[in-house]
């Protein structure tokens, strides 16, 4: 049977994450059903993550083997069709058995939006973090620079996960900032579980005064309590997914 890639962009509002759960509504159970549906047998997803709760995506990459009457390239229109709104196929493609979106990928990007203006925009309210007190970005960029780089990053992982080490590459960490919309880009070749959001409640706290702007202590203390609060889910998206 071939083996199929998706690239899938979803609004996560609605879902309980990514992930297959008994009694709650998720990306993977929708998408999973869509596909059932137009094969006729059920099919299984590998995705490239597990997005949480509330987390958007626009570059999710999943794969999946099934035999299908309909042309590979036609499968986001078939898709699309019936699939919920808030769920989009973007690309398909065949690719070679060895595969596999997750342990293929060689990075991820995620991006972090903060709403900066006084009082929150209603368009991205589902999508931007509203944090109303003035920020220097200057410095949240100057922060996260001391970030980059392969380092054990526990103080940046929430509790309720078991990975085999906490060190990471951080490839790119920036900080921009365009018509009050301050986003944290981060690029690394795997993320801990809220490690992008920890990372985003740390530089808020640095950007408003409340903490200095050298976090390299939190990377020597290496636990969590040392780094800044959870930063809520809605303002993360993954972007894109690199093989």
């Amino acid at each position: 049977m071939p083996n199929i890639r998706l690239i899938l962009s979803y609004d996560g509002s609605d879902y309980h994450g990514f992930q297959l759960q008994e009694n709650a509504r998720t990306v993977q159970g929708t998408l999973e059903q869509a596909l059932a549906l137009l094969l006729g047998i059920a099919v299984r997803v590998i995705p490239a993550g597990r997005t949480d709760t509330g987390v958007h995506a626009a570059g999710q990459v999943v794969n999946f083997r099934a035999a299908t009457r309909i042309p590979v390239e036609r499968l986001p229109y078939a898709l699309n069709s019936v699939l919920p709104e808030d769920i989009v196929v973007c690309g398909a493609k065949v690719v070679p058995d060895y595969f596999h979106a997750r342990f293929s990928a060689l990075g991820k990007i995620y991006a972090y939006t903060i709403d900066n203006a006084p009082h929150p925009r209603v368009m991205t309210r589902k999508y931007a973090y509203h944090f109303r007190h003035p920020l220097d970005v200057t410095v949240m960029a100057a922060a996260a620079s001391s970030l980059a780089g392969i380092h054990d990053f526990a103080a940046f992982r929430a509790s309720g996960s078991s990975v085999r080490t906490t060190v990471r590459n951080l490839m790119r960490l920036d900080v921009a900032e365009h018509d009050s919309y301050v986003t944290i880009t981060a690029e690394a070749d795997g993320f801990l579980y809220h490690m992008v959001r920890i990372i985003a409640g740390t530089l808020l706290e640095v950007g408003s005064g409340r903490r200095p702007p050298d976090l390299a202590p939190l990377l020597l203390a290496r636990e969590r309590r040392a780094a800044g609060p959870t930063a809520p889910a809605h303002g993360l998206a993954l972007k894109a997914v690199r093989y």
